[in-house]
């Protein structure tokens, strides 16, 4: 049996180990009390040291973002004075353009006046000669009559011409228009008399003169002048034996005979 000495010690130390204990687990609760401060602490600091540079950053990209908006102010009012350019080359081109239309426009207006009173250069049965222009429209306006079968406005036509113009490079044609117009007329007597003053002043390599030679022969011999007729017509042969009116010459002579 256990003495009262030794209950007594057993009953100390079961006392002091029971209180060692309970000593052990609030340590360890004070230590993670204070892990957990101090991480706490750290998480803090950690914040405040983000926000520091969150706030240092944001003062640095202030002006950065004031730059920012001042190039797109920039920006915008570029593409707005380039709108307004593209409108004015726009406007600039299609004056241009008007411009351009009323130059035109001027010119040809320009020309068609020195067209109505600068002589033109024409060609007619293989002579060329300057004509004023209203010589010119004279004389076509006659030719016209010629090919429509007017012989009386031709005639009157021709005549006139031929009063205005007695100097004309149309001269000869003229007269030679005449004189076929005079015969489609039946006014043979007149006829007559203007083949032969063509002719008389045509030169010798005018195209027409068979044809005259031929045209006054045909007057002649129906104004009952056959032996007039038979001298044209011979003539005709002479000079011209290759010539078509000659070979219609060389019917009509047969005829006479």
């Amino acid at each position: 049996m256990l003495t009262l000495r030794q209950a007594a010690a057993a009953l100390a130390l079961v006392a002091a180990t029971g209180a060692q204990a309970q000593l052990f687990p609030d340590n360890e609760a004070r230590k993670a009390i204070v892990e957990l401060r101090a991480a706490d602490e750290q998480h803090k600091k950690t914040i405040d040291e983000l926000q520091a540079k969150l706030k240092a950053l944001g003062e640095q990209l202030q002006p950065l973002s004031r730059g920012l908006l001042d190039l797109n102010n920039q920006l915008e009012a570029l593409r707005a004075e380039l709108a307004r350019q593209r409108g004015t080359n726009e406007q600039l081109a299609r004056d241009v353009a008007e411009l351009q239309r009323r130059q035109k426009d001027i010119a040809q207006g320009v020309d068609e006046r020195i067209r109505k009173i600068e002589p033109q250069r024409v060609t007619v049965d293989g002579k060329e000669f300057l004509a004023e222009p209203e010589e010119k429209r004279q004389y076509e306006e006659a030719f016209a009559s010629i090919r429509s079968n007017d012989y009386v406005g031709s005639v009157t036509a021709l005549t006139s011409f031929l009063r205005r113009w007695p100097e004309s490079g149309y001269l000869d044609s003229a007269r030679f228009w005449l004189a076929n117009a005079q015969y489609g007329k039946r006014d043979l007597k007149e006829a007559a008399a203007s083949f032969r003053a063509f002719i008389g002043s045509a030169p010798s390599t005018n195209p027409r003169l068979p044809e005259a030679m031929l045209g006054l022969a045909n007057t002649q011999a129906e104004s009952k002048d056959v032996r007039g007729a038979r001298a044209t017509l011979a003539e005709l042969l002479t000079k011209y034996p290759q010539s078509e009116a000659a070979q219609a010459g060389r019917e009509r002579l047969t005829a006479l005979k």
